[in-house]
């Protein structure tokens, strides 16, 4: 049985699922005081779940964006003035009028860091989670020096706003070395990908001219039309193969992709459909829709992001593999394909 998607795409049966990426301003240091584009990046970042950070591991560019020769700069630099603009943004945030919102016993602490944080998207959960960490929990917010208030900061953004380092230029002989001190500074806390974006660019167009077979993520490709190559593009081709394919195990570039969605932000894959033993919606289209939604979502929530209505006249759903009932409860599972079942909503 063949699939036939609307909100994705399917090669050689594999499903490429869309996601919304926003390509943000170059950031500068002193950003999060409104140097260069600073405010315009940072605003640009408050509804972002998880934020990927584009390093040159070759060493080539400086925190200003300035090309240097290949080695020069240390891409470690790069990550730690990142991290700091986004932490003292999220401070100026926090203690715009601290002063007043300390003073208010009205509330907890959850619900005052909530409110004023709540413009980030971030959560009620993600600052309990937060407080505990950083054992804040059980002191009063009058009672917060500065230290703490940084403390809270860097945690906070390490729950709500998870960063995947993609060391660039993996394919630049001066990278190597850049990546190795990327790993050894940061290897027990981020998660660092070696990519090359330029390889990806090389190979999709490739492909899209019928040059080569060739499937974003895969570590190599396929040559189907020599004739048509020029000598020059034959060499690129050969460079990207031994220098990114072969040594790297692939571009990084769709690894980066997956390591954000499914791992860091810990997303599952389901197949919602109609007809249980065709695979379908109303119109025949077999696995049409393939949803991204946060793990242990359950089968209710999933009604939600389909339909509001069908959310509120749930009565169960249908395990399509193995034809079992799951209550509104049942949290979900990767690459599970689910009939939801509803009563007429009344007119």
């Amino acid at each position: 049985m063949k699939d036939n998607p609307k909100n994705s795409l399917c090669i050689d049966g594999n499903r490429f699922i869309p996601i919304q990426m926003i390509d943000v301003a170059g950031l500068v240091p002193d950003a999060w005081k409104g140097r260069g584009l600073g405010n315009r990046f940072l605003d640009e970042l408050r509804k972002a779940s998880v934020l990927i950070h584009v390093v040159d591991a070759s060493g080539g560019t400086d925190e200003e964006g300035r090309i240097v020769p290949p080695g020069t700069h240390d891409p470690c630099r790069d990550v730690e003035f990142l991290e700091k603009e986004i932490v003292m943004w999220i401070k100026q945030i926090l203690i715009a009028d601290w002063q007043r919102i300390v003073k208010r016993r009205e509330s907890s602490i959850e619900e005052i860091l909530t409110e004023k944080l709540s413009g980030l998207q971030i959560s009620k959960r993600d600052i309990e989670k937060t407080l505990e960490k950083t054992d804040l929990k059980s002191k009063r917010l009058e009672l917060w020096n500065d230290e703490d208030i940084t403390r809270f900061c860097y945690e906070i953004r390490r729950e709500n706003k998870p960063i995947v380092i993609a060391a660039n230029k993996i394919d630049v002989p001066t990278a190597e070395d850049g990546f190795k001190k990327l790993k050894e500074r940061y290897g027990g806390s981020s998660i660092i990908i070696p990519c090359s974006a330029e390889a990806e660019l090389v190979l999709r167009k490739a492909a899209e001219k019928g040059f080569i077979r060739y499937l974003p993520g895969d570590d190599k490709f396929e040559i189907i039309n020599e004739s048509k190559l020029t000598s020059e593009q034959r060499k690129a081709l050969k460079i990207i193969e031994e220098r990114v394919l072969m040594k790297w195990k692939g571009t990084g570039i769709q690894e980066i992709i997956n390591t954000a969605i499914l791992d860091v932000l810990k997303m599952i894959v389901v197949y919602p459909v109609e007809d249980v033993n065709k695979l379908s919606d109303h119109h025949g289209n077999v696995l049409p829709d393939a949803l991204l939604i946060r793990e242990s979502s359950t089968a209710r929530e999933l009604a939600y992001m389909i339909h509001q209505e069908l959310g509120d006249t749930f009565l169960y759903a249908i395990d399509v593999r193995t034809k079992h009932k799951i209550g509104e409860d049942a949290p979900l599972k990767m690459n599970d394909i689910i009939k939801i079942v509803a009563t007429k909503a009344r007119k």
